[in-house]
């Protein structure tokens, strides 16, 4: 009977989530997907989102949609608040406890602020839909406020765009936005010139791109800065607020300030009692397992692991593998197999900066401009969940490419805007 099936729960419908519940769909198994949210979103087109390139539903798809034909799967809207190992059960935040045989951790990780998460409320990262929403708000109102502006220097904080830490994510943010000012909005506003508007992109560290081999670095530096970013390196934020931000000892007056410098991992990976790194992440196996619990795998953006000296990456690819093997060593477990010890195939990394501006690395190949936008375009269509959202996101992009339109620049809650009343006399 299907109650006396190994029961597999998974926490966390990301990449590595899903990938894993759908790498059971036909196993001899009960599975349970646990997600505080109902949709799978993919996080690498949320920058998309943030700047109205794409509407959220282009990006996301109910996972219950997804796994309808998973008939040995239960998908749960759930916070999951623990883990007790000992006995094989969870609790979660409805008062339920579930227990499984097997556990797939696969919570991933949100923002790190360094200690200051009074930053969090004037400069939000990037890490779900609702911040996406935000962060898009808060453009197009800093170009609205511009425009009823009377004083040059305060219109002038409200066309410049500080985005913190020049990662991919940010990398991304900068030349997004500023393809934005310069070719979507230039000719709809008659008080002044959006292409004037300042994008700035600050980087602690010695070069954008950090992760990338130098010459990737270089050209994408390059590539910013003819899209209009102007890009500083070796600048530490010492403080934010609402009216900008402070960096080392000068002083950057800014309306909108964006975060893209640091993640740490969920919370959930604490309450294991194992050894975590510095970031929160566990110290899994080889296998990806826990030390001491066979039957329990973290993977994704919440572990750590090292492969040939360096830890592997937190990205797409990197989480999909693991979610596919852990579900390997669950079978090779039910048959009585040894673990496999998990290897990261590492087929590249590309990050888009704009309009044919891209980078990517495959294998030894290292690509740059339409080449390599046109690589990141392919493989991110093909990743997208959904025959639609396909469709819809490629001609989103055509229809950008060629006309330099953004379509989802609805702004739907400017009240909410910091130091503006909450009511509205113009409904």
């Amino acid at each position: 009977m299907a109650s006396h099936r190994p029961h597999v729960v998974i926490v966390g419908g990301g990449f590595a989530g899903l990938y894993a519940a759908k790498a059971l769909s036909r196993a001899p198994v009960r599975v349970t997907l646990i997600d505080r949210r109902n949709h799978h979103l993919f996080q690498p087109l949320l920058y998309q989102v943030a700047t109205a390139g794409l509407s959220a539903i282009d990006i996301g798809a109910p996972i219950r949609q997804i796994l309808r034909r998973a008939r040995n799967t239960t998908v749960l809207m759930a916070h999951v608040l623990g883990v007790d190992m000992a006995s094989r059960r969870i609790s979660l935040s409805t008062g339920r406890s579930i227990d499984y045989d097997y556990l797939i951790i696969a919570t991933g990780a949100s923002h790190s602020y360094f200690g200051h998460g009074d930053w969090q409320r004037v400069a939000p990262g990037l890490k779900t839909i609702e911040d996406a929403l935000e962060i898009r708000r808060r453009i197009l109102v800093a170009f609205e406020r511009a425009e009823m502006e009377e004083d040059a220097i305060a219109r002038q904080a409200w066309l410049t765009f500080v985005v913190i830490g020049a990662g991919p994510t940010g990398a991304e943010l900068a030349g997004a936005v500023a393809e934005l000012a310069r070719h979507t909005l230039v000719r709809e506003f008659r008080r002044f010139d959006p292409s004037q508007a300042h994008i700035l992109l600050l980087e602690g560290g010695k070069r954008v791109l950090p992760s990338y081999p130098p010459d990737l670095s270089k050209r994408a530096r390059r590539q910013l800065e003819r899209l209009g970013v102007e890009v500083q390196t070796e600048a530490l934020v010492t403080d934010i607020d609402s009216a900008g931000v402070g960096v080392d000892q000068r002083r950057i007056a800014a309306r909108t300030v964006l975060w893209a410098a640091g993640v740490e991992a969920s919370p959930l990976g604490s309450s294991l009692g194992v050894p975590l790194d510095r970031v929160g992440r566990v110290k899994v196996q080889a296998d990806l397992t826990v030390p001491g619990h066979p039957e329990v795998f973290v993977v994704g953006d919440l572990a750590y692991l090292e492969q040939d000296g360096q830890p592997i990456p937190g990205i797409a690819p990197a989480a999909i593998q693991q979610g596919r093997h852990a579900v390997r060593n669950i079978r090779r477990h039910l048959s009585g197999k040894p673990l496999e010890t998990f290897r990261y195939r590492d087929r590249g990394s590309m990050a888009t900066l704009g309009r044919s501006a891209a980078v990517a690395e495959i294998g030894r190949l290292h690509l740059s401009g339409l080449p390599a936008w046109l690589s990141w375009l392919c493989i991110h269509i093909f990743f997208l969940i959904g025959y639609r959202n396909r469709l819809v996101v490629l001609f989103e992009w055509a229809k950008s490419y060629l006309t330099f339109q953004r379509s989802a620049r609805l702004i739907l809650d400017e009240s909410a805007d910091p130091g503006e009343p909450e009511t509205s006399w113009c409904e």
